[in-house]
């Protein structure tokens, strides 16, 4: 076979593609000189397959990609630097955990065009851990949250997501957008919590609500610049104009850094520090993966494409690993700066990139700039992101919900918003969710009964059998005036768990002790296989009986 390099190479007519080349005409010389040539092949193939940086089949709008980065980087500015603020931490903190979190998931995650960052979610879980524990605590929680969330990754457990129903997901956003707002309350306080007075206040809510508008008004305009970057950036020119008064990040704290600095948390590697990292890291790492795949879910309806919810939450693991030891606060998915990138027309890895090599060059030669912004910008841009972060929606659904799902709502709402524990609100609500829906399915058992021309009654069986409908099950049969012949049909039912099987078992004893005979129609071969005396008891029918199995996701 002749092979004209010469053709080939034209077809790879631009940089990455050339590279691309190069990378497999070389698997294919070493494997030329392999004894077994998929011993090469499958090995490049699965990595290539895994991190999906090599393929450059998908066309790749370079120009788009790299303003959306460029975009995204300026917008993630001021939320970092807020977010750290929210925590309790030096907005270092926050602009290395979004540089470090931004570069690692666009790298290596399982949703391209997802971006990733310091996030509320998990600053208002650190916060007191970092006011009671300081900031070495909280970057080892990170570490650990990094781990337990590989871990998960590694387990396929990103298809848990699935068991969290929407009125928890409502409740737990709501909950986390009423925490940001209320947060943001201490600015307009003085150092001894009293509210302030006079034309400090003045000017502050003057310049709040002159962000807010920006931030409100400018995309109904045009979406050309970052509406919260322009916001940011008028206020600065507001303030320096008139020389007002007010409070900038530089007055809490200084951002002036390089590149985020290789450091291990220096915490006492004890027994003791892990019951005090531990509850944090689980939350951080529970919620962390709850936002990252709720905003991938909603990027592939968008996109009409399919994430893969396991590598992205080994990619946030992986992400949270590093940051943690290089000096960043930790993060998770970013819904916001998510659905900036993707209405841009970003599609592919490479926005993300830009956005976090961007937002580093801005760290370490902007950072005196960064200091001149006003807080009450960084409120004002808050207090949007609260509310933009609302499902408003929710509320207009009110009365057209079942009343068990606006209890939930409500009620993750309030565990959400009051005790600052998203994961316990999330936990609460599944376990709730899970009630309730067994509450109702247990209400849904029912039969069909009638006798044939040879006096064989009939049970027709609708609903599923489980745990919760076994007492209702039981209820419809007559045992003692039935004839001597029985059929109990499952073809528009569902055996569920060991529960119903146990309650089949039962059933047919009570028939056998009076003398009459049952037969269990369209049983699946699982149900088959677990009840006793299956032979003797079930009406085999291999064509018509259902074959149950579990889905299974691809890492």
């Amino acid at each position: 076979m002749t092979i004209h390099l010469e053709n080939i190479w034209r077809e790879y007519n631009n940089p990455f593609s050339q590279i691309k080349f190069r990378i497999e005409l070389f698997v294919y010389l070493c494997s030329l000189f392999s004894t077994n040539a998929a011993s090469v092949a499958k090995p490049i193939h699965t990595l290539k397959q895994y991190f999906n940086l090599f393929d450059f089949s998908q066309r790749v709008d370079y120009k788009t990609e790299v303003l959306s980065g460029l975009t995204v980087a300026m917008a993630l500015i001021p939320e970092a630097v807020a977010f750290a603020f929210i925590a309790g931490l030096s907005p270092l903190t926050g602009l290395y955990a979004a540089f470090m979190m931004g570069l690692v998931t666009s790298i290596l995650g399982g949703r391209p065009g997802m971006i990733s960052g310091a996030t509320g979610a998990v600053a208002v879980v650190i916060v007191t851990l970092a006011a009671t524990h300081g900031v070495e605590y909280v970057f080892a929680a990170v570490v650990l949250a990094g781990i337990l969330q590989v871990s998960a990754g590694a387990l396929k457990l990103g298809k848990l997501m699935r068991l969290v129903p929407h009125p928890v997901i409502f409740g737990f956003v709501n909950g986390l957008a009423i925490i940001i707002f209320m947060s943001q309350l201490d600015q307009f306080k003085d150092g001894n919590g009293n509210w302030l007075t006079g034309n400090t206040m003045y000017i502050l809510v003057g310049l709040v609500l002159l962000t807010m508008l920006i931030i409100w008004g400018l995309p109904k305009l045009t979406k050309a610049v970052p509406s919260s970057l322009t916001a940011i950036l008028v206020v600065f020119g507001v303030v320096s104009l008139l020389n007002l008064d007010t409070k900038t990040v530089g007055d809490m704290a200084s951002i002036q850094g390089g590149f985020p600095p290789f450091h291990l948390p220096a915490v006492p590697l004890t027994w003791e520090t892990l019951q005090i990292i531990f509850p944090y890291a689980a939350i951080v790492a529970g919620v962390g993966l709850i936002e990252s795949l709720l905003t991938l879910n909603i990027i592939d309806e968008i996109t009409e494409t399919r994430g893969r919810g396991n590598k992205e939450a080994i990619a946030q693991g992986i992400a949270n690993m590093l940051s943690g030891v290089f000096s960043g606060m930790g993060g998770c998915a970013m819904i916001g700066q998510s659905l900036i990138n993707i209405s841009s027309g970003a599609r592919a890895r490479l926005s993300g990139i830009v956005a976090a090599v961007m937002l580093l060059v801005f760290i370490m030669f902007g950072s005196s700039l960064i200091e001149q912004v006003p807080m009450a910008a960084l409120t004002g841009l808050m207090i949007m992101v609260s509310i933009g972060t609302f499902e408003w929606a929710s509320l207009r659904t009110f009365t057209k919900m079942p009343k068990s799902d606006v209890f939930l709502m409500v009620l993750v709402t309030l565990i959400t918003a009051f005790l600052h524990n998203l994961a316990l609100a999330v936990l609460v609500g599944v376990i709730l969710a899970a009630l309730f829906f067994a509450w109702d399915n247990a209400k849904r058992i029912r039969a069909r009964k009638n006798i044939d021309e040879n006096g064989v009654k009939h049970y027709e069986m609708f609903g599923p059998l489980f745990f919760g409908s076994i007492s209702a099950f039981n209820e419809k049969f007559d045992v003692l005036n039935d004839p001597a012949e029985v059929i109990i049909d499952f073809q528009e039912s569902r055996v569920v768990d060991m529960s119903a099987i146990e309650a089949l078992n039962k059933l047919t004893e009570r028939y056998h002790k009076v003398g009459k005979k049952v037969h269990l129609k369209h049983l699946s071969p699982d149900c088959r296989r677990l009840l006793e005396n299956a032979d003797e008891l079930i009406d085999i029918n291999v064509i018509e009986d259902p074959t149950y199995k579990l889905a299974v996701d691809k890492v």
